[in-house]
């Protein structure tokens, strides 16, 4: 190798390795900072394009979680609301049955009449409060409610049920005298058996969204996973990393303050 001042190689390389050092140190501070291994494009392209294919996905289901949260708190309002409606009709019935009680006197009757209307008013009541975002499934002339199941579109339907005193054949009802008592008697069980089976349907609703948004949410765990893997920088060991690349910037920096003192060695040849 030739004694240059023009031409000091040992400091080229010395100053090329340092180089490569700091931007080895760069990477490492910036994942440390980000916590990401890929923060762009130009980190790793083809783990930067599927994360991203990825993020796009976990943006669905999350949109497809809160439709069904949504559906799920309709069905829910019109299912607690229906129970409360079948304990009612379970108290109309034991009403009911007294006033079928051979020779129960007038005022009797009059009077269990009146607590029978108060509980029709009651289930009204609670019918008409059955609203969530607007949705109301037991009202009458309720509709059927679809709820977003899926990113293609799928939907869970969940239909009607109406649980009002007039769909239910309670509203003019009376067991005032004989017949009238038989007769209610007759339409308490008819409501009670009708009750019950729109109840079961509800609630079989309830558990189809539920299950469907376990689901959503297990698998938007599962994305999120997959994108941590493929972005998310290792903390431990890029805190290792940074401790090892800060010893070569200094190691590095002082090889190439000796490379630079160099030629001054070539002083000592011009000495007299």
């Amino acid at each position: 190798m030739a004694n240059s001042v023009n031409t000091n190689v040992s400091a080229m390389v010395a100053l090329q390795q340092l180089n490569h050092t700091n931007k080895m140190l760069d990477m490492t501070q910036q994942r440390v900072n980000t916590g990401l291994r890929v923060s762009g494009a130009a980190d790793d392209p083809s783990s930067f394009s599927i994360s991203n294919s990825m993020k796009g996905d976990k943006r669905g289901y999350e949109s497809v979680q809160i439709a069904l949260g949504l559906g799920l708190s309709v069905v829910n309002t019109g299912l607690k609301a229906g129970e409360g409606i079948s304990d009612l009709l379970l108290e109309m019935k034991a009403k009911i049955v007294q006033a079928n009680q051979a020779g129960l006197d007038n005022a009797s009757q009059s009077a269990l009449n009146d607590d029978i209307t108060a509980l029709q008013n009651q289930i009204s009541t609670i019918v008409n409060s059955a609203n969530f975002n607007g949705k109301n499934l037991i009202a009458s002339g309720s509709t059927s409610l679809t709820v977003l199941s899926t990113v293609s579109g799928s939907v869970i339907s969940v239909s009607a049920s109406t649980l009002d005193t007039t769909s239910l054949g309670l509203n003019t009802i009376s067991v005032i005298g004989s017949s009238g008592a038989a007769a209610a008697l007759s339409a308490i069980n008819t409501a009670i058996t009708q009750a019950s089976s729109r109840l079961a349907a509800l609630g079989a609703s309830s558990k189809s969204v539920t299950l469907q948004n376990e689901f959503v949410s297990k698998f938007i765990d599962i994305l999120s996973e997959g994108i941590g893997t493929l972005i998310d920088a290792d903390l431990a060991k890029e805190a290792a990393m940074l401790q090892a690349t800060q010893i070569k910037q200094q190691l590095g920096t002082q090889a190439l303050s000796i490379a630079n003192s160099r030629p001054q060695v070539l002083l000592g040849l011009f000495n007299q």
